[in-house]
C-alpha cells in the first residue's frame, strides 16, 4: 500500500507539467539543449511582443514595433537594454514585463530544466518496472543496458536515491526561488510605505506602489536591471534603505545563488531528507544541478565575488569621489551608490549614476565584469592541469566535428559584433563621433552579450554639429541606433543569454 501511495503521489507529482514534459522529451530528442534554450527565449518573446503590442501605453504616439520586440527580447533574456522611455510603458504593459523576466530568469529556466528531467527518470524507472513484473528475462537485461546509457541514472547502485535527492531539491530551489522574492516585495513595499519620499517619486511618476514593488523585485533577483522609471535608480539615489534591500536580491538571484542553495541544502539536511541531502552534497555523486557546487567550489567563488566587489567599489571611490557624476549626495548615500553600482557590474545593470559621466578607467573595469560569467572563479579550485585539457572534446559524427571545429572564443564573437555594428552605425560614428565611440559601442556589446543593460546614454550637448531639435533621451545609446543596429543587439541578447551552452568554442584554434 505505502509503496502504490509513493508512486500515486509522484505521479501526480509529475501531472502539471506532463505536456511541457513531453514537449521538452520530443525537443530533445531532435535538437540539442542549446537549440532548446534558443526557441523557449524566441518563444516568449515574440509571446511578450504580441501582448505589448495589443496593450495601450502612456503616450499617444506608438513606441515602433522594432522597439517594442527589442525590449521583449530584452525583457525575456533579462538583459534590460532600452530603446524607449520606461515611463511610457503603461501599468499592464509592466506586469507583462515582468512576466517575462519571471520566466526568463536563470534560477526559473534552470528549474524547470531540473524538473523535466526528474520527470524523465522517473518515468524511465515506472517503465523498467513494468517490464519487471512480465518476468521476462530478456527484457530485463535489455531494460539494465538501457538504463546504464541514461544520464540521469549514474549512480552506484540506487537510481532511486538519485531520483528521490532531484525530487527534493527541486523543491528546495522553488521554496528558495519563492521565498526570496515574496520577502524583496515585502521588504519595499513596506518600504515605500513609511518613506514618504520614495512613494511622493512614484506618485508623482504615475506608478502603483504594488506594481513597482512586484516590478523591481523581479526585475532585481532575475538580475534583469529593468526599472519602471526613466532614471533607473538614480532618481532614488538619497534612499539609501532602498539600495541596500535590493543587494540581497541581485546577490541571491546570481552570483550567490550556489553557495545558498548549498547552505540550504545542507540546513534542511539537518532536520529533513537527511539522506537526500547527503547524496546531493557528496563529492563523490555525479552532479545533478549546474548551480549545486561542491563545497570548496562554493567557497572560492564567494571569495571571487566579494574581492570583485571590493576592488570595484575601492576604484569607484579612488576615481570619482569628488567627481560631478556622484555629487550632491552625502558621504553615507555617495558609499552606497557606489557599492550599489559595482555589484550591478557583473549582471544586474541598474545604476545611481550616469555611466558616461564616470572615469574611463572604471568604464572598463565594468566592461570586465559584464564579461565574466556569474560563476567565475578567479582562485583555482585544486584541479590540476592535464595534458591535452585544451583540446577539443571527443565528437560522433563528421558533421559535428565540422560544427566544433567552426565555433569561434565567445571574444572574437564580440569581435565580430563589433565590426558588424562599425559598419551599420558607420554614419552616425561619422557625424557624431563622441556618442558613438567605439568605447561606448564596446559598452553596449559587451552589456548585451553579459545581460547586464549598463549604458553610456545618449546626450544631445556632446554632438559636433548642435541640432536645437534634439532632446537628450533616458534609454540606451541602442536606441539611437538604426534597424540594423538594434537587430545586432537583439542577436548578441540571445548569444549572451546562451553563452553557458557554448563555452568551450575556438579549441580549434592553436594560438602559438
Amino acid at each position: 500500500m505505502e509503496r502504490q501511495r509513493g508512486k500515486s503521489s509522484e505521479v501526480c507529482w509529475n501531472s502539471p507539467f506532463l505536456f511541457f514534459h513531453t514537449l521538452y522529451l520530443t525537443i530533445r530528442k531532435r535538437i540539442n539543449s542549446g537549440i532548446a534554450y534558443l526557441l523557449y527565449f524566441l518563444l516568449l518573446s515574440v509571446i511578450g511582443f504580441g501582448f505589448l503590442r495589443s496593450l495601450k501605453s502612456r503616450i499617444p504616439n506608438p513606441t515602433g514595433d522594432l522597439n517594442l520586440f527589442f525590449t521583449a527580447v530584452s525583457a525575456a533574456t533579462v538583459s534590460s537594454m532600452s530603446v524607449v522611455n520606461m515611463e511610457d510603458f503603461s501599468n499592464s504593459q509592466l506586469a507583462v514585463m515582468t512576466a517575462l523576466m519571471f520566466l526568463g530568469g536563470e534560477v526559473f529556466t534552470s528549474l524547470v530544466k531540473l524538473y523535466l528531467s526528474k520527470s524523465k527518470s522517473f518515468n524511465t524507472r515506472r517503465s523498467q518496472a513494468k517490464v519487471s513484473a512480465a518476468n521476462l528475462t530478456d527484457q530485463i537485461e535489455l531494460t539494465i543496458v538501457n538504463f546504464s546509457e541514461q544520464p540521469d541514472s549514474d549512480d552506484k547502485g540506487n537510481p532511486i536515491l538519485r531520483q528521490d535527492s532531484i525530487k527534493f531539491l527541486v523543491y528546495v530551489i522553488l521554496g528558495y526561488f519563492l521565498m526570496v522574492q515574496v520577502l524583496g516585495v515585502a521588504a519595499v513595499s513596506i518600504y515605500m510605505a513609511a518613506i514618504p519620499s520614495a512613494m511622493n517619486i512614484l506618485k508623482t511618476k504615475g506608478i502603483k506602489s504594488f506594481t513597482f514593488s512586484i516590478f523591481v523585485i523581479v526585475s532585481t533577483f532575475s538580475n534583469c536591471g529593468f526599472i519602471p522609471t526613466n532614471e533607473n535608480m538614480a532618481v532614488f539615489g538619497n534612499n539609501s534603505g532602498l539600495l541596500l534591500i535590493l543587494i540581497p536580491q541581485i546577490l541571491l538571484g546570481n552570483t550567490l545563488f550556489p553557495p545558498c542553495l548549498r547552505f540550504l541544502v545542507w540546513i534542511l539536511g539537518k532536520k529533513v531528507k537527511k539522506q537526500e541531502a547527503q547524496y546531493l552534497l557528496s563529492d563523490d555523486t555525479k552532479p545533478v544541478y549546474s548551480s549545486l557546487l561542491s563545497k570548496r567550489h562554493s567557497q572560492l567563488l564567494m571569495a571571487t565575488v566579494f574581492t570583485f566587489i571590493l576592488i570595484g567599489t575601492i576604484l569607484f571611490c579612488a576615481l570619482d569621489w569628488n567627481s560631478s557624476a556622484v555629487s550632491g549626495l552625502s558621504p553615507y548615500r555617495k558609499f552606497v551608490g557606489m557599492v550599489f553600482q559595482t555589484i550591478n557590474a557583473r549582471h544586474s545593470g541598474e545604476n545611481v549614476f550616469n555611466t558616461a559621466n564616470l572615469a574611463p578607467a572604471l568604464i572598463v573595469f565594468y566592461i570586465v565584469m559584464m564579461y565574466l560569467p556569474p560563476n567565475t572563479t578567479y582562485l583555482p579550485i585544486g584541479v590540476s592541469s592535464k595534458e591535452g585539457e585544451n583540446k577539443l572534446p571527443k565528437v560522433d559524427g563528421k558533421k559535428g566535428r565540422i560544427v566544433k571545429n567552426l565555433m569561434f572564443s565567445h571574444i572574437t564573437y564580440l569581435a565580430i559584433f563589433m565590426v558588424v555594428l562599425s559598419i551599420t552605425e558607420r554614419k552616425s560614428i561619422k557625424e557624431d563621433p563622441i556618442n558613438f565611440s567605439l568605447l561606448n559601442i564596446l559598452v553596449e556589446v559587451v552589456s548585451s552579450y553579459g545581460n547586464v543593460g549598463f549604458t553610456t546614454g545618449y546626450a544631445c550637448e556632446l554632438r559636433l554639429t548642435p541640432d536645437p531639435t534634439c532632446v537628450s533621451p533616458w534609454y540606451g545609446l541602442s536606441g539611437k541606433f538604426s534597424a540594423r543596429g538594434k537587430l545586432v543587439i537583439i542577436v548578441v541578447m540571445f548569444f549572451g543569454r546562451l553563452k553557458r551552452n557554448y563555452m568551450k568554442g575556438g579549441l580549434a584554434w592553436n594560438i602559438m
